[in-house]
């Protein structure tokens, strides 16, 4: 499978029988639950069924397989869910925020701290299909976007544009996602090493400046001036844009590899993860962008 930018993709190392980190299908010959602890096969080759007393032999009956191959219905609903999670979360917060300003900047730090533990033990311990986690982390993101959406945007914290410009984002962010879903599908952009390559890269070049102009703004005033609202700062969040826009297709056809490879359902939270991830990177950056035109930050 070729590599993609979401991270929880990316440890997804195709095996026989199943992808890893979502189990794998029982081989040929071979069933779940076996009561005899031996392949189906062994009775066709000679082997003699397990004998009782009378001389009665007991059928063997294969087990019927608990699971079934993951499809496009089930990347649908789960990740219909995992949002879900995420919106409400966000709603509750951004209105227990507006009731105590004093709740913000935890609910941010509480949510963004444990939303980036929790996506490193599910991409790097390859739980991604645990919707417990899964579903942990959208309510986690919901708390810290809620939170982070009425500081952005409060006058009292600096902010312009109020409610308006979230609901501007939350359309920004929906219309490029559905808007990469129709390019994914018709085709007109295809996927391929080359493709998924830059893609890498461009994130790792966003991320790089991003913890630079971090650093470098402790010592002066603005850093790099990638985060002051100034022309610099508008191309640059354009560009952050762009990058998030491309990985989805890398994320649909990781996607759509996972379910021609029969993965277990299962594996469709893991799909639903990884969106969410890219969808919040997204909305936070459209959000970002739409302020610097509402006002000197």
């Amino acid at each position: 499978m070729r590599s993609t930018s979401n991270p929880v993709f990316r440890n997804l190392q195709p095996q026989q029988g199943g992808y890893a980190g979502f189990g794998q299908a029982p081989g040929a010959g071979q069933y779940a639950n076996d009561p005899y602890g031996q392949q189906a096969s062994q009775y066709q080759y000679g082997q003699q069924p397990p004998q009782y007393p009378g001389g009665y032999q007991q059928p063997y009956q294969p087990a019927v397989p608990t699971t079934r191959p993951m499809t496009i219905d089930d990347v649908v609903q789960k990740t219909g869910i995992t949002l879900g999670v995420t919106i409400l979360g966000a709603i509750v917060s951004y209105a227990l925020t507006a009731g105590n300003h004093g709740l913000a900047l935890p609910f941010v730090l509480v949510g963004g701290l444990g939303g980036f533990v929790l996506a490193m033990i599910m991409t790097f311990g390859r739980k991604q299909d645990n919707p417990a986690l899964v579903l942990s982390y959208a309510a986690l993101e919901g708390l810290m976007l809620g939170a982070f959406s009425f500081l952005f945007t409060n006058v009292a914290f600096g902010g312009v544009g109020g409610s308006g410009l979230i609901a501007q984002a939350v359309l920004g962010t929906f219309g490029v996602f559905f808007g990469m879903l129709v390019v994914y599908k018709t085709g007109a952009i295809r996927v391929t090493p080359r493709l998924t390559r830059m893609v890498v890269g461009a994130m790792i070049g966003v991320l790089v400046l991003m913890l630079g102009n971090a650093v470098a703004a402790i010592f002066t005033s603005g850093g790099f001036g990638l985060r002051d609202g100034g022309p610099l700062a508008i191309v640059f969040s354009l560009v952050v844009i762009a990058v998030a826009a491309f990985s989805f297709l890398l994320d649909f056809d990781a996607a759509d590899q996972l379910i021609r490879a029969q993965a277990p359902e299962k594996a469709a939270w893991g799909v639903a993860f990884g969106l969410t991830v890219t969808l919040v990177w997204l909305y936070l950056e459209i959000l970002r962008l739409l302020s610097y035109f509402q006002g000197d930050r």
